[in-house]
């Protein structure tokens, strides 16, 4: 009888597990496939409910990927001059918007800029995040503990290699960029 509780209790720690842990994730897909991310809740709590927030609402679907740096990242997320199906839209403006919502107060952790890491991007303001982020292609440890890391690709990395680059004499600046098409909680 023991042994048939244990086995029951351990089934329900599994599902309940499981559970649990699809509150934090989310699929980016991209003209190439699905990229399955895992959310870091418990290191940037508020930035992963500002992604959260503005996922669910579709701000991010259809934002274009306007800084991409060949060995580095892919910067996304501008939700006011980057989304390609807004009256707003403006590449050339692309990277300086951002939610309606405020900016976030830091969340430094101690989390490394692996490739495969979302961070979110900031100005030279350390409380200055709003909507954008950042997908490192390499590890970056120059930004540890300087942006705030709020999650990782754990599947599909592949399909994030195949985004479009930018211009290396333009920052990184993309023209006719891959974009969005769609990010949501699982």
């Amino acid at each position: 009888m023991n042994k048939i509780y244990l086995n029951l209790l351990f089934i329900f720690f599994l599902i309940t597990n499981q559970t649990m842990s699809e509150e934090n994730i989310m699929i980016l897909k991209l003209k190439d496939g699905d990229v399955k991310i895992e959310l870091f809740e418990d290191v940037a709590p508020n930035h992963v409910k500002r992604i959260k927030k503005l996922a669910k609402s579709g701000k991010y679907d259809n934002v274009v990927f306007h800084r991409v740096i060949d060995g580095f990242m892919a910067q996304t997320g501008d939700v006011k001059f980057g989304k390609s199906d807004s009256d707003e839209f403006d590449l050339r403006r692309a990277g300086m918007g951002g939610s309606d919502l405020p900016d976030l107060k830091e969340e430094f952790n101690s989390l490394p800029h692996d490739r495969g890491t979302l961070s979110m991007a900031r100005s030279t303001d350390p409380n200055s995040a709003n909507s954008q982020f950042f997908i490192c292609f390499k590890p970056a440890p120059f930004l540890d503990r300087q942006y705030t890391v709020f999650g990782k690709v754990i599947e599909g990395m592949e399909h994030v290699d195949k985004i479009k680059r930018g211009d290396e004499n333009n920052n990184g600046a993309v023209t006719e960029p891959d974009k969005i098409i769609s990010l949501k909680l699982l």
